[in-house]
């Protein structure tokens, strides 16, 4: 392309390890095919192989349909940097003792409003009471007392946001991803809005009552995930389900027990921070891999707006594979300070240098 001065001009370019592209530009088929490709390995994995069917191909209208699904996760985890739901499975009870103990727990002893799977509400002591009778009778029958081998027979499942998000929109949320998903179960729900994160605490009876146990996986979690996610979004609360790794994260979530201690004041050490081979491992080369592949295909985009998302790809890209020392080092302030007089470390013990990210972005 030349420019009326008659000087040609460069086309906007990335280059990753050598490889440079922009002057060919990918077609929308193409680019559609590529974003679903490795958007499907960030956004929606697969915890297990299993033998199925072909799966049917998409059409044109259907590829393209799910790769603009595939940009707006893009843009809600690199650009908005959107809030995160939490749902965890924080227990469950083997006995009834323990299930009532929990009752008693989530609604303060009977001062917060308990909500069952028919929208019934109850509150005080003596509901609690009425409330172990029906899950003790109701089914198979949950013993009073249970060994710690016995399974559970019920469990206790907390979902939540972060601050600042209207609590009763937490709870329709959680009141409707419930009933999708624990559809057939009995459970009681209570929101607490008291703390600084609103989350809405569940227990729900493992047996349902067509006799089908809950068993939730890996899996089964990151689906509920996803659910209360949409259920938030159909309020117009932006929430996304990301996984940690796909957002650049390696966190090893504390046990329950470390959590129960910190809460009571109980807990001596607090856990150690080194997060040994985090920038090695496999889950999280396969997540930069993937992001470099997207960023690519965004670049070669003839849509100046797959470009751009191009460059907040890049930009992630590399704050993902910066060291934690680089991290330390952008935060606010540490150019003020003055360093402390300390003893000079063995140059073995100092971190190594990470490699180069990858440069994906398109203004280069």
């Amino acid at each position: 392309m030349k420019s009326p001065s008659g000087q040609r001009r460069s086309s906007p370019r990335a280059s990753v390890q050598g490889h440079s592209y922009g002057a060919n530009t990918l077609h929308n088929s193409s680019l559609d095919g590529i974003l679903i490709t490795w958007g499907d390995r960030l956004f929606y994995p697969g915890n297990r192989i299993v033998q199925v069917r072909p799966q049917p191909k998409l059409g044109a209208s259907g590829a393209h349909q799910r790769a603009n699904a595939i940009r707006l996760r893009i843009e809600a985890t690199v650009v908005r940097r959107a809030p995160q739901v939490m749902v965890k499975v924080t227990g469950g009870g083997r006995s009834m003792a323990a299930i009532a103990a929990h009752f008693r727990y989530i609604s303060k002893n009977g001062r917060l409003e308990i909500e069952d799977q028919r929208g019934e509400t109850m509150q005080g002591k003596d509901s609690l009471h009425h409330l172990a009778d029906e899950w003790r009778m109701g089914g198979a029958r949950i013993p009073d007392d249970a060994e710690p081998s016995q399974r559970r027979e019920a469990f206790n499942i907390m979902l939540s946001m972060p601050r600042g998000t209207d609590p009763l929109i937490v709870q329709r949320a959680a009141r409707e991803f419930a009933h999708a998903e624990l559809a057939d179960h009995k459970y009681v729900m209570v929101l607490h809005d008291h703390q600084a994160n609103p989350h809405v605490h569940i227990s729900v009876r493992a047996v349902s009552r067509l006799g089908k146990r809950l068993n939730p996986r890996k899996s089964d979690l990151h689906r509920w995930r996803e659910t209360f996610a949409e259920k938030l979004r159909g309020y117009g609360v932006e929430a996304e389900a990301t996984r940690q790794v796909t957002r650049g994260l390696h966190r090893q979530p504390d046990p329950l027990w470390r959590m129960k201690a910190r809460e009571e004041g109980r807990l001596r050490r607090a856990p150690s921070t080194k997060q040994s081979g985090a920038q090695n491992h496999p889950a999280r080369k396969a997540a930069v891999d993937a992001w470099v592949q997207i960023g690519l295909a965004l670049a070669q985009s003839g849509e100046a707006a797959d470009r751009q998302l191009a460059g907040h790809v890049a930009r992630f890209v590399k704050e993902m594979t910066s060291s934690p020392l680089d991290e330390q080092q952008r935060k606010p302030g540490r150019a003020d300070q003055q360093p402390r007089p300390m003893h000079q470390p063995d140059s073995r013990q100092l971190p190594q240098p990470q490699p180069r990210p990858r440069d994906i972005d398109p203004s280069r």
